[in-house]
């Protein structure tokens, strides 16, 4: 394992930033550099934050989702702190269909071989699944099995056409690949499905059982699961055999037009026709506290809000943060912000900087794809700068990075989408860890003959401080925590968070915030949307797994 030194690389960044700091005639100077904000956000500040919203979620039911008491006891608990620091903080409100699970879903094999199979362990409802009790046959459509060598490689449901021949009332066994899964539940729908089971797609990274989200507009009324790899092809190699019988019950409420907020913080200094923005989505999903997803990612940024004004920072650009609300339910709260802006304040945002998990439990240090020669799809011109910031950083403080696609998950994708240039960081979500990124960053990418994923609890309830006493592995997140002597302990408990690699984007993100900060030359160039960019923006909706 590679582990973190400060060397002579570094050393040159930080006084190039310093000499960056240097004021204009028009403007005093500012005695600061990076490594003085590196500093001064600290994991442990950050686990503070943590601490406080995984209070919240205790007192709230267990959960932070927008829509729910938890959601604005944890703006609260921002802006305070915020305004307390001296930022021009407002609430940005707006309204999004809120999904609530009214009680434990069900799912049994009625025949052959009955099998009762364990909520939240076997299967988990889809959110904005419809409500229903039904039992019916079980019908394949347009399954790969064994599964292709890459992800995506099956459309199982993708098209109508796939349910030509389904007879109506059965329930629909599909494959997760290629497109959205509320297209896949939709078509299922339309072909007068009663039900539909969605498997993962089976490569590594595609086994687990699957915590799907349909999106707040999907409307059927159906009860809609997902499970994993090994329950799905268990269930399609007894269909090849003859008919199989399953019985499924959800209960669930969608609530439409449900209020939640962004909240919006500026520095009071700098100039504003040059706004740097930072944000990361602030809501949970209603399973649990988010303490990873992203808890980490709006602690972090708050530390580095709070930190920039105790320090006195006065940047030449403005620096506005952004915590969104319902991401969780597709992106709805940054993608409000974005088309509510004029266009003569869009052009005024200089560059956009988003955080979505920074402290998987067994991470690895992914950078946004910017350049888009990694994979293919290139952000607004601009984009490219922020990633060699980032990868050049990280090489300066003999830490490994890679790069990770603008894949639309996460909320820069209202922003490229806009033209404006985005970058960020992401320490990894569902997706197996695979041995050489053990080389690079430590961890396990198998345990007890299973691939282990970058966080074993996303979008689960163990996605906590606790996250053994919550539902979690004990002996797997023992594993973990040994194998970062440690980094995973959190006042004598093991967490969901990995300190260790939190460190090192608390760094990286207070350098970037700094230096766009203080630049006095331009980053965007033409802010205008590269062709590939624009063509991908919005074909996925939302880091909680719309495909």
């Amino acid at each position: 394992m590679k582990r973190r030194t400060r060397n002579a690389a570094f050393t040159a960044i930080a006084a190039s930033a310093a000499i960056a700091l240097t004021a204009t005639s028009a403007q005093a100077a500012v005695p600061v550099n990076t490594e003085t904000l590196r500093d001064a956000v600290t994991a442990d500040g950050i686990m503070s934050h943590l601490s406080a919203l995984q209070d919240i979620a205790d007192a709230n039911g267990d959960t932070r989702a927008s829509g729910t008491p938890g959601y604005g006891a944890s703006v609260d608990y921002i802006e305070d702190l915020l305004v307390d620091a001296g930022y021009l903080v407002e609430r940005q409100t707006f309204t999004f269909n809120s999904f609530t699970e009214l009680s434990d879903p069900f799912m049994a094999r009625i025949s052959p071989e009955p099998e009762v199979y364990v909520p939240f362990v076997d299967f988990v409802t889809a959110e904005y699944s419809g409500s229903g009790d039904v039992t019916a046959p079980l019908e394949a459509v347009d399954l790969v099995l064994p599964p292709g060598s890459s992800a995506n490689t099956s459309t199982s449901g993708c098209e109508a056409s796939d349910f030509d021949g389904f007879t109506s009332g059965n329930i629909a066994l599909v494959q997760r690949g290629s497109c959205d899964f509320a297209v896949k539940a939709a078509n299922a729908a339309d072909a007068g499905a009663s039900g539909v089971i969605i498997f993962n797609e089976g490569q590594d990274g595609r086994q687990e059982t699957l915590n799907a989200t349909l999106g707040d507009a999907f409307s059927e009324d159906l009860p809609v699961v997902g499970t994993s790899f090994a329950i799905g092809d268990e269930l399609a190699t007894l269909l090849a055999s003859g008919e199989v019988v399953m019985h499924l019950v959800t209960e669930t409420l969608i609530e439409l037009d449900v209020e939640t907020q962004n909240l919006i913080a500026q520095t009071p200094t700098g100039r504003t026709d040059r706004v740097v923005m930072a944000g990361a989505h602030l809501d949970s999903v209603s399973a649990g506290a988010g303490i990873n997803d992203n808890g980490t990612g709006s602690a972090a940024i708050l530390e580095t809000a709070l930190q920039m004004a105790e320090l006195g920072i006065q940047p030449r650009n403005a620096v506005r943060f952004a915590w969104w609300g319902a991401e969780e339910a597709g992106l709805i709260g940054s993608q409000y912000y974005v088309d509510s802006l004029p266009r003569q304040e869009r052009n005024r945002i200089e560059l956009y900087l988003n955080f979505d998990m920074v402290g998987s439990p067994n991470y690895a240090n992914f950078v946004y794809d910017g350049d888009g020669d990694a994979f293919g799809i290139t952000g607004p011109s601009g984009s490219d700068d922020i990633e060699h910031l980032f990868s050049d950083f990280f090489a300066s403080i003999g830490v490994e990075s890679e790069p990770t696609a603008f894949d639309g998950r996460s909320d820069y994708d209202a922003f490229i989408s806009a033209g404006i240039p985005a970058g960020g960081l992401f320490t990894g979500a569902e997706g197996a860890k695979t041995a050489d990124q053990v080389l690079d960053y430590g961890g396990l990418s198998e345990f007890d003959g299973e691939p282990v994923s970058y966080d074993p609890c996303y979008h689960q309830a163990c996605d906590s401080l606790d996250p053994v006493a919550d539902g979690a592995d004990a002996e797997l997140y023992e594993a973990l925590n040994d194998a970062y002597g440690g980094a995973l302990e959190y006042e004598g408990v093991i967490s969901n968070v990995n300190q260790e690699g939190l460190a090192d984007m608390a760094d990286a993100i207070a350098h970037a915030v700094l230096t766009y900060a203080m630049t006095t030359s331009s980053v965007n160039g033409t802010a205008k949307a590269s062709p590939k960019a624009a063509e991908k923006a919005g074909d996925h909706l939302g880091a909680h797994l719309f495909r």
